[in-house]
């Protein structure tokens, strides 16, 4: 990608899945990282493999959906690098799912918390930070497939994916004078540590890795994108093209052979 060396990028829920394939790719990249996630056991393990690729990585653990955290990430990458480039809005929370009518105030809260608040904070930390120095930023927020379509049992969960995409929107209209992009990413079945999807769901027959996912982010971090801002890129293997999965379809008829 063009531009991203010696960046300063920050990753949220870097410790597994999509957040460690995205702190991975931003380190082959030349990036400089401050990585956060919930356990510390799992961001110091993705920052300590990083660090022996050479990378320049500091880690952090903390609830992302409190205040006091995005502070002290804003206050790490200042202290560390001074200054901060890119931030990647990655954390979330979805499991248990939950039906809706079984859905209490306390697992809405939870998710909306972690999910849509945090990009709320750390985006306005971040934003203020690029204003106040010049820097002309890019932060890329992850949506999901539920952002615009639905899950069953997942009301909280897709109501804060659906209100990352319109904050996507907004920040970007607010901050595109300052010369800060905001855009984000939003993947359909991804394969992970924690999840092993059954099938082959999406028209390209397989499902999406977290590189797939890192691969758009780092392209909407970079130059290449310089004039990219306020949208979501759907990284789903078509999924949002079909109607159905290929599995629930016919086959198509035998071709007749040439001749």
């Amino acid at each position: 990608m063009t531009g991203l060396e010696g960046k300063v990028a920050i990753v949220t829920g870097a410790g597994r899945g999509i957040g460690k394939g995205i702190a991975r790719r931003l380190a082959r990249e030349g990036c400089r990282l401050v990585l956060t996630a919930l356990e510390q056991n799992e961001v110091e393990a993705v920052a300590d493999e990083l660090r022996q690729g050479g990378a320049q990585v500091v880690a952090v653990a903390g609830d992302i959906g409190l205040p006091e955290t995005a502070d002290r990430l804003l206050e790490t990458a200042l202290n560390s690098y001074g200054t901060l480039d890119i931030l990647v809005n990655n954390a979330g929370w979805a499991t248990p799912v939950c039906y809706f009518l079984d859905l209490d105030e306390e697992h809405w809260d939870k998710v909306i918390r972690t999910n849509l608040k945090s990009v709320y904070l750390t985006t306005l930390r971040a934003a203020r930070h690029m204003a106040r120095t010049g820097v002309r930023g890019s932060i890329v927020n992850m949506s999901s497939w539920g952002g615009t379509r639905s899950h069953r049992q997942m009301a909280a969960y897709d109501a804060s994916k659906g209100g990352i995409e319109a904050f996507t929107r907004t920040t970007a209209l607010d901050l595109g004078p300052l010369g800060i992009r905001v855009n984000a990413v939003a993947p359909s079945i991804v394969q992970t540590e924690s999840y092993s999807p059954k099938g082959d769901l999406s028209p390209l027959g397989r499902a999406g890795q977290p590189a797939d996912i890192a691969a758009a982010v780092a392209f909407l971090a970079s130059d290449d994108a310089s004039y990219i801002t306020g949208q979501v890129i759907q990284v789903d293997g078509g999924m949002g093209a079909q109607g159905r999965p290929p599995a629930l379809d016919h086959q198509p008829p035998e071709r007749s052979q040439p001749g």
